[in-house]
């Protein structure tokens, strides 16, 4: 038998308040689905923030309510190579293209900037197209992510 939380006394399993003190008692049901008050357009736009929309696409992914909305899960696929995509210009072609000084002028760290300014573009479409509920492929990437909804069904 449970306990107040406010005066120690004994209550029932279901009360809501203490008949002792009136506090209120925590409710012992847990929630059942964290994602259950987002809309499937909302969960599709976050996936797109620029830097951290790959934490709501994989907790999208991994969520049971989206289980079975292609289109949800299309967008948190598509916002995650996105991001691989970031990371691959930032961590490889960054530093292969400001290595080398020797090959000429700084020009050549031009490119990868621009690539980035690209896929941040990129970003803001997706983010509009998808608050416009608008199903937007991207050219490669949009080919990946219907290919690994397709595969998980």
């Amino acid at each position: 038998m449970p306990y107040c939380c406010q005066c120690g006394q004994k209550v029932g399993t279901g009360d809501v308040y203490c008949a002792s003190c009136g506090a209120a008692q925590p409710s012992s049901s847990p929630v059942s689905d964290y994602m259950h008050g987002i809309s499937p357009r909302t969960a599709s736009l976050l996936c797109y923030i620029p830097i951290v929309g790959w934490i709501v696409a994989i907790v999208v992914l991994a969520s049971a309510r989206f289980r079975d909305n292609t289109r949800v899960r299309f967008n948190a696929f598509q916002g995650l190579y996105l991001f691989v995509t970031w990371l691959i210009v930032d961590w490889v072609l960054g530093p292969l293209f400001s290595f080398p000084r020797m090959w000429g002028p700084n020009i050549y760290r031009v490119f990868p900037a621009l690539m980035k300014a690209g896929i941040f573009a990129a970003w803001v479409v997706m983010i509009v197209k998808t608050a416009q509920d608008e199903l937007y492929k991207l050219p490669i990437l949009g080919d990946l992510a219907e290919k690994s909804v397709s595969e998980q069904r």
